[in-house]
């Protein structure tokens, strides 16, 4: 059996205050939805991002990978075969108690893998998740203000990853729906909900590894943020 996740849930009561209660969720079901931009441009320039690392264009977009569910985990350190991992910030929905939740995780991806299979590059990393959520029912309604962010550990210093709102993303509700239709979903089901492009460092570099990865979603209209920061140890490849 798959360990449970312990989510600290938190309801809005009002507009100044929070009900949060802690609940076990069994994962059961996990979808990660790709090429999930709003903007066609912008589509285009992540399909190209991963062009520039050898990764095939898809097929349609978006797509919906089914991933193990064994593969979410709260742990701050995760471990990968190799060097040429690296992660993403993206919102992620679940479900728990007959409603659905909003969190942050990382669709922490292998790729070289990627290169030849991005369904196979999918289930080679853990998947990395915050361990606070809200209900999504509470920030549905201006979901396109919350704001996603990651910063990454590089050459010492933490440096900006990716940042922007999810206003860049189709509405989180028709992705769902998408990988889960219908009106119950059976709690523990998981949908991760795309990303955005990576910021290029100094030598131009966009999607690239690193030792340490910081992913957020910020709801700036109730003052409040969801981080989750973890490490990466790379295992070494023996042939």
């Amino acid at each position: 059996m798959i360990s449970p996740l312990y989510f600290a849930c938190e309801t809005a009561v009002d507009g100044a205050s929070q009900r949060t209660e802690v609940r076990a969720v069994f994962p059961r079901q996990f979808v990660i939805a790709g090429w999930t931009g709003r903007d066609a441009a912008a589509i285009q320039h992540h399909i190209h991002e991963l062009e520039v690392l050898g990764v095939p264009a898809p097929s349609s977009v978006p797509l919906y990978y089914r991933a193990s569910a064994s593969l979410l985990t709260q742990a701050t350190t995760i471990e990968v075969l190799g060097p040429e991992s690296s992660g993403e910030a993206e919102p992620v929905l679940f479900s728990a108690a007959g409603e659905w939740w909003l969190t942050v995780g990382s669709d922490h991806t292998d790729r070289k893998v990627e290169t030849y299979s991005i369904a196979v590059s999918k289930q080679m990393c853990p998947k990395p998740m915050a361990a606070l959520a809200w209900r999504w029912a509470d920030v549905a309604g201006y979901q396109d203000e919350l704001e996603l962010h990651s910063r990454i550990l590089e050459e010492g210093q933490w440096v900006d990853y990716q940042r922007g709102t999810l206003a860049a993303m189709r509405p989180l509700a028709s992705l769902r729906d998408s990988c889960y239709p219908g009106s119950v979903v059976p709690d523990g089901s998981f949908v991760s909900c795309g990303t955005l492009g990576a910021l290029p460092n100094a030598q131009g570099a966009g999607i690239r590894p690193a030792a340490q990865m910081e992913i957020e979603i910020r709801d700036p209209r109730r003052q409040r943020s969801i981080v989750h920061r973890y490490a990466v140890q790379s295992l070494p490849v023996v042939a």
